[in-house]
């Protein structure tokens, strides 16, 4: 399956297109350096990532449009204190100028984030990105308090890196996830990659915590299914939360097409149902569209 032929894939399932609640949009220093990061990354993961969209913002939404992605936000994290802020910045002047993405935005355990995460709700913000596995930090410390209660009551969702892969650390795992929830349980959290490779433990939290979601980003991927593959006994399970899954790409941060993505969903063979649910339906649902249906 090639890019070009997204379009006639969303069509058939009757879509107006796709959701897409796993994409990165970034400043151009910080991108460049990410890009290099995982240029470096072989030595650590044991195999090549190779990136295979490095064309700039203005090709790179092109691309998403071309294809019939709707919806996408820009997935800032911030990874030190002191970065949040540009990036939210930079972030909010992007969902300005792109009026197809969602607004995003970071945040990271620091004196000010109570104060400018309750600034983003105020003002209308609509999804938060977190990665603690590059940040290094807990999810529990105590900076965030009042973070996480903002964002449970006020419901905006929040996007957050919490499996061991591709490379654990003391921050990563389901139990950092598991003891936040408990504390917050209404929290609306995405799960990244479905926790990857924890998948077991990531989706027993979906199914324990009503507003927990995962995202599909890498999973079942030809890429991902060689160190990290899903365990084909849960998909039992993954069909029976199809209002809590949501199509993510990590686009462009990824080595292979965009389309081999919605290829490894469709050969899991879970139903025309799910797939709709995935794509389109449930990110809607979730972070709203304003998309007519005939991708408009």
């Amino acid at each position: 399956m090639k890019d070009s032929d997204v379009p006639a894939f969303w069509r058939a399932l009757g879509v107006p297109g796709l959701f897409d609640v796993h994409v990165h949009f970034l400043p151009e220093n910080i991108q460049r350096r990410v890009y290099e990061q995982f240029d470096r990354a072989g030595p650590k993961i044991g195999r090549e990532w190779p990136i295979r969209y490095r064309g700039a913002h203005d090709e790179r939404v092109e691309h998403l449009r071309a294809m019939g992605v709707r919806r996408f936000p820009t997935l800032p994290y911030a990874h030190r204190p002191g970065v949040a802020c540009y990036l939210n910045d930079w972030a909010r002047g992007f969902a300005r100028d792109v009026p197809d993405s969602l607004w995003s935005a970071t945040f990271y355990p620091e004196p000010e984030a109570a104060t400018y995460v309750g600034d983003l709700l105020a003002e209308g913000v609509e999804i938060f990105k977190i990665h603690v596995q590059v940040g290094e930090f807990d999810l529990g410390d105590p900076l965030l308090d009042d973070v996480w209660g903002s964002l449970e009551d006020s419901g905006t969702p929040v996007v957050i890196h919490a499996g061991s892969g591709p490379v654990g650390n003391d921050f990563t795992g389901p139990e950092p996830m598991r003891r936040l929830l408990a504390r917050y349980p209404r929290l609306v959290a995405v799960i990244a990659h479905m926790g990857a490779p924890e998948y077991v433990d990531f989706l027993a939290l979906a199914e324990s915590f009503e507003e927990v979601r995962l995202d599909t980003t890498m999973v079942f991927t030809d890429f991902f299914e060689v160190d990290a593959p899903y365990p084909r006994d849960l998909l039992g399970r993954l069909a029976d939360l199809q209002p809590k899954v949501l199509l993510g790409s990590d686009f462009p941060t990824i080595p292979y097409p965009y389309a081999h993505q919605l290829e490894a969903l469709a050969r899991l063979d879970l139903g025309d149902d799910w797939l709709r649910a995935v794509c389109w339906e449930n990110g809607a649902q979730l972070l709203g569209s304003v998309t007519s249906a005939d991708g408009r």
